[in-house]
């Protein structure tokens, strides 16, 4: 069954969402073949969280176990499923600073197959607590590692935060691979260049398993030329390591958050809903998920 089809699955118009609606999970995946992907670019506002959000739904959609991990101390991933601030309890700070297991801070959603390591308040201060811990760049991936339940997933995404501190860098040591939201705007532009230096050298020192997967143009405005021209040169630049699909500036991309619902189930009809069905079947076609870890 395609991405789709059983995204449209998940809504009913005009009437409550039910267990009966949704596809079921596919079977958990095999040992260690969870795939984990850092959403990640240094510059705010260019579509970072909203693409975390709704890439992993759209992937939970299409029947993929997914783990969402906000690792961003504004907890914008946390707010975009519902769960306010003071309702979080446990989360990314007591994992990364109090070594909390994982297991005693992911929280289900109202998407099936689709978890969510929120992001707790105390969060903004992990990177001060950290710059003294010991093995301070590893403790993300040492959590994951040893959280029993990493094998039934088929995806971990991680949102991380606009910057590329001690909080980036726990999530490019822990994940295999990078995808760059990149704004359609000149100064965004500007920015790609460091993250790019950034995960080369995080591969060549620390990681050698992490890669840039791929850059996502987000916010694309089709009245827009400038839209045009770095579309042009960014695929000129980077040429196959830019997806396909493109997210365009939509309205209801805005307003979804606000409602406390991925995008998917605020307007599965929107030009933006669409878009990211569209990259989550292109994520899973370019990372050749095979029948037997996903079927």
């Amino acid at each position: 069954m395609s991405v789709s089809t059983r995204a449209r699955a998940l809504i009913a118009a005009d009437r409550k969402l039910t267990e009966e609606q949704i596809p079921p999970p596919r079977p958990p995946a095999p040992a260690s073949a969870a795939r984990i992907i850092a959403i990640a670019n240094q510059k705010g506002g260019v579509g970072k969280t909203t693409t975390a959000i709704n890439l992993a739904t759209a992937l939970a959609a299409a029947g993929h176990t997914v783990l969402l991990i906000d690792l961003d101390p504004q907890g914008n991933a946390s707010t975009g499923f519902g769960l306010a601030r003071n309702a979080r309890g446990r989360g990314m700070f007591s994992v990364l600073v109090e070594g909390a297991p994982m297991a005693e801070a992911v929280r289900g959603t109202m998407i099936p197959g689709l978890t969510l390591l929120p992001a707790d308040p105390d969060l903004s201060a992990a990177e001060l607590e950290l710059v003294s811990a010991p093995q301070r760049e590893k403790r993300l991936k040492t959590a994951l590692d040893d959280w029993a339940d990493l094998h039934r997933h088929h995806f971990v995404i991680i949102d991380c935060p606009p910057s590329l501190g001690l909080l980036t860098l726990n999530a490019l040591m822990a994940a295999h691979d990078v995808l760059v939201p990149l704004q359609c705007e000149f100064f965004a532009l500007e920015g790609i260049t460091q993250i790019t230096q950034t995960i080369e050298a995080v591969r060549q020192r620390l990681n050698p398993g992490l890669s840039l997967h791929g850059i996502v143009l987000t916010m694309y405005d089709r009245r827009n030329n400038l839209s045009d021209l770095v579309a042009q040169d960014v695929r000129g630049f980077f040429g196959k390591k830019v997806y396909e699909t493109v997210i365009p500036r939509n309205v209801r991309i805005s307003e979804a958050p606000s409602h406390g619902k991925p995008l998917l189930l605020y307007d599965f009809r929107s030009p933006g809903s669409q878009a990211y069905i569209r990259l989550a079947a292109e994520l899973v076609e370019r990372l050749d998920i095979q029948p037997d870890r996903a079927a």
